[in-house]
């Protein structure tokens, strides 16, 4: 009977580095992860680990459906995905910030509405964020979800706000955009699978104790 391994979820883009860094400070053979290609299921004989590379937004609901055991995601898409999945650690990193803005111009048309309980226009990637906000505010918005480039729908006149993630506000002030308000902070979560956890409990716990002693 072979060894039990455990299936990670690492997401790509921006916290793609901080994962691998922090799986490399904790003593797990991340060489390959590293390696210039296009895999997306790397599996480390040495550490038992089959790792599945996701776009962001996908690992929450990897880990729900059981695909992955464990996962790194930002809280962003957790917040966005609202998956059935266990939270076990808060890894401090890929900090940024969810946040309505608008144009620098458009403050006060947009605070009218406001004001008079009007409809708004919404662009976003996280339309679930933006209802529930926007909802639990009692004030009626369009939302209009996009997948990239969000800045550009107030500059482009569709949308009179956008609901995004920043980390540096330096996109916000290259499209001429300010920010209202702070929704949420998001920083990268360790997750796990419901059932995987009871399952796999030795497993998924020793992982997670190896990453708690680099991140003290």
């Amino acid at each position: 009977m072979g060894k039990e391994i455990i299936k990670i979820a690492i997401p790509k883009g921006y916290l793609f580095e901080p994962c691998v860094e922090l799986l490399g400070r904790a003593g797990y053979d991340v060489d390959f992860l590293l390696e210039d290609n296009r895999k997306l299921s790397i599996y480390s004989g040495r550490d038992l680990i089959q790792y599945i590379i996701s776009r962001p937004m996908d690992i929450p609901v990897y880990v729900e459906h059981g695909a992955c055991d464990i996962g790194f995601s930002g809280k962003d898409a957790l917040m966005e995905k609202e998956s059935r999945v266990y939270e076990l650690l808060d890894l401090k990193n890929g900090r940024c910030r969810i946040i309505l803005a608008t144009l620098k111009d458009g403050v006060e048309k947009v605070k009218e509405h406001y004001r008079h309980f009007g409809m708004v226009k919404v662009a976003t990637s996280y339309p679930n964020i933006a209802k529930k906000y926007f909802d639990e505010k009692g004030i009626q918005a369009e939302i209009i979800k996009l997948h990239g480039s969000v800045e550009l729908a107030p500059v482009l006149g569709i949308a009179d706000e956008i609901l995004d993630i920043t980390s540096t506000g330096r996109t916000l002030e290259e499209n001429n955009l300010v920010e209202m308000e702070e929704i949420a902070v998001s920083t990268t979560r360790m997750i796990a699978n419901i059932t995987s956890y009871r399952v796999k409990y030795s497993l998924i716990n020793n992982f997670i104790n190896q990453i708690k002693n680099v991140i003290k």
